[in-house]
């Protein structure tokens, strides 16, 4: 696939959840429940439990290791919200389709190198990440917001210092994607879902059918979680 073709993939999925999920017309700031969105604060608070994955603690286990797997989810649930945020802003501002965006995100500095190879995690400054982390954070409760060359730009360096580059973003979007989808339609929104399953976290469940290089197709990784929530 082309970073054109796993951009287009990505983006079509997350609207299609954000209609199912808020209601045709999610972009103008309201749900079909007549709640409030706000894209932003999504982003800063998956932002803060990112932190979470690291030792940054200095009164508390100050030993443990990073934990990479949690950071690679919240890394991919950074990129839903920030997707949407996207999706909500060109078509609020009529900047234009999917085509357009897809293009602009293209075009972003630092994308190219996000294609290549990721860096080494195991050689990655904790402190430094945590400073781009808050970057991010700084960026999103701020009244001023540069979509491209401020936390699209931000966002990329920030996956790749983390092991993430396109191809593994795509592998664990479209998996956490279906996850959604899979708590939508189990009660996630009314509170009936149950989110540990035999004492692991439903994350946790669906990153053990991610064992291969490529992800598995929709529907087969849907009928796994499927049987295992049963």
């Amino acid at each position: 696939m082309t970073s054109k073709e796993y951009l287009t993939q990505m983006f079509a999925l997350q609207q299609k959840l954000n209609d199912e999920t808020n209601g045709i017309g999610w972009e103008n700031g309201y749900t079909k429940n007549n709640r409030m969105i706000n894209w932003k604060r999504c982003i800063y608070m998956e932002s803060a439990e990112l932190i979470d994955s690291f030792t940054w603690k200095h009164w508390k286990s100050i030993d443990k290791p990073t934990d990479w797997d949690n950071a690679t989810i919240e890394i991919v649930d950074i990129w839903h919200f920030v997707m949407s945020l996207l999706l909500e802003d060109y078509k609020v501002n009529n900047r234009g389709g999917l085509e357009q965006l897809i293009l602009d995100v293209l075009d972003v500095q630092g994308f190219e190198a996000f294609t290549k190879e990721p860096q080494s995690n195991q050689s990655a400054d904790v402190m430094e990440l945590i400073n781009d982390i808050e970057s991010i954070i700084h960026e999103t409760t701020g009244f001023e917001l540069d979509l491209f060359d401020g936390l699209l730009r931000d966002y990329f360096t920030l996956a790749r210092k983390c092991g993430v580059n396109l191809k593994i973003l795509y592998k664990f979007y479209v998996a956490k994607n279906v996850l959604n989808q899979f708590r939508q339609d189990h009660g996630y929104k009314e509170g009936s879902y149950k989110k540990i399953w035999n004492g692991k976290e439903d994350n946790e469940v669906m990153l053990s059918f991610l064992d291969g290089e490529e992800a598995p197709t929709i529907e087969d990784l849907y009928k796994q979680l499927e049987k295992a929530y049963k």
